[in-house]
């Protein structure tokens, strides 16, 4: 399974988790504080009428008379409220008092007159100048099979700084239920939308983290492959670090492997031109006629020649082979570079006889380096000068396919041997030409096909017709 969708299951497990965990402890939380805040009210609303009461005390008794007729009128009452979007269309307080004993004096309910409650915690503990309150299970009056508890909250009466009586406000708490269940309700909606947001922000990262981690994995394999890749960019700093080193660490490990490689083909390549001028060096110390010298002198001059050559090749294949990317692109007409190039081969296509044909359509534009660009098409058409005998045709031609740009550069002459086509690209690998029998330095392909590397393309040799076919394919510019 992949890195990034274990991160996510985990991820949905946890907040699945820590979400269950949340709304469970709220939910718990609601229920006491709606009986806290409903337990504080009526601390507040028996206190309140005790004092009432206490302030219309005749001959210093407790009567309850003028009590039940207002009473009976708050019972009537329609209040018509909406709290917080639930309806309230009846009042539900029940008053009871008691007097110093305990016996009930008044009650609203009209169910209690007479009878002692000073054994009930409200009033029993409210006497001796305590807080008293309780909470009793009762069977409701409008559905005797439902249970319900209520609470009881008594406040003292006083006479001369005496208590003289209790008043006991309560209150069923099934009339809460309905914003306990309210709360829990939107609790339970908003912690859903939290949820669903937390999996929506989880499987961003995780589509984002697997998305990195598949483009540093291609990167690091096109790496291991030896192919050049432009390193990909992350918004995370440590992502970027790690390409970073990804690719440093590559760059060294080619760069103890070029040198290697190069050291030791670069030394059988310069063995040949050297024993070269060490041989007519030697001969040319002895007496010699003038025109033997001449010929010995010559040698020098093309193995010197040959050596300059070697060297400035392996300069310009070292410089383009150690980039991953071009540094300085602009946009390239090829029209304009085939006629830059063939322009520099005027002499030599005027010596050989030869006849070109250039058909470069004129959208054919690039993004590129126009010096490492010359130079690759340069190596192209000379080989295929080269390998031309006199009074050949060489064809050039371009078109667009699609996002690409399709050149194609065709000569008249003899076919490439089966043999040598798999190896056209080894470093100092060259065929003698056929009409002179000199050998390149061997490093002109491979120049090539670094360069067109560097610009995104592919490039293959073919025999064809009567010929050779070099086939080059390039990223339109606006496709780059």
């Amino acid at each position: 399974m992949a890195l990034s969708k274990r991160i996510f299951i985990f991820y949905f497990f946890f907040v699945a988790l820590c979400g269950y965990f949340m709304v469970h402890l709220f939910s718990e939380q609601v229920y006491p504080s709606v009986r806290q805040t409903t337990e504080e009210t009526l601390v507040d609303t028996a206190n309140f009428l005790a004092e009432v009461v206490s302030f219309d005390l005749q001959d210093d008794k407790i009567t309850a008379e003028y009590l039940q007729k207002r009473m009976t009128s708050y019972q009537e009452r329609n209040p018509r409220a909406n709290i917080w979007g639930i309806e309230k269309n009846d009042v539900s307080l029940h008053i009871y008092i008691t007097d110093q004993n305990g016996i009930v004096v008044f009650d609203s309910k009209n169910r209690a007159v007479g009878e002692d409650y000073s054994k009930w915690r409200d009033v029993y503990l409210t006497l001796r100048g305590e807080y008293g309150a309780r909470s009793t299970s009762e069977r409701l009056v409008s559905d005797p099979k439902t249970v319900s508890s209520t609470m009881y909250v008594g406040a003292p009466i006083y006479q001369n700084q005496e208590i003289i009586g209790v008043l006991t406000v309560s209150k069923p708490n099934h009339t809460t239920d309905a914003y306990i269940a309210s709360a829990k309700s939107e609790l339970t909606f908003f912690a859903l939308i939290l949820f669903a947001a937390s999996l929506l922000v989880g499987a961003i990262l995780s589509w984002w983290l697997g998305v990195s981690f598949r483009k540093l994995i291609d990167y690091a394999k096109k790496l291991g492959k030896g192919e050049r890749e432009i390193p990909p960019k992350f918004y995370g700093k440590d992502l970027n670090v790690l390409t970073s080193t990804l690719s440093n660490l590559r760059a060294e490990l080619d760069g103890k492997e070029y040198i290697e490689n190069y050291i030791n083909t670069l030394t059988h390549e310069l063995k040949s031109p050297l024993a070269a001028i060490r041989g007519a060096s030697e001969l040319l110390q002895q007496d010699l006629d003038p025109a033997t010298k001449a010929r010995f002198l010559q040698n020098i001059d093309r193995e010197g020649q040959r050596l300059q050559n070697l060297i400035d090749r392996v300069l310009h294949l070292s410089m383009v082979e150690k980039k991953q990317s071009l540094e300085a692109k602009e946009r390239l007409n090829l029209s304009s570079l085939i006629v830059e190039v063939q322009s520099s081969f005027t002499a030599l296509i005027t010596q050989k006889k030869l006849v070109v044909e250039v058909d470069i359509d004129a959208k054919c534009e690039l993004f590129g380096d126009h010096f490492l660009m010359t130079q690759a098409l340069s190596n192209v058409i000379h080989n295929a000068i080269d390998f031309m005998p006199e009074s050949g045709k060489l064809t050039i031609s371009a078109a667009i396919g699609g996002q690409k740009i399709l050149l194609n550069i065709h000569n008249e002459g003899p076919p490439i041997p089966e043999y040598a086509l798999p190896r056209l690209y080894e470093r100092f690998y060259s065929l003698p030409r056929p009409y002179s029998g000199d050998k390149s330095t061997g490093l002109g392909l491979n120049f090539v096909k670094e360069v067109i590397a560097l610009h995104r393309g592919k490039m293959a040799i073919q025999n064809h017709e009567n010929g050779v076919v070099v086939t080059i394919e390039l990223p339109l510019s606006r496709a780059v």
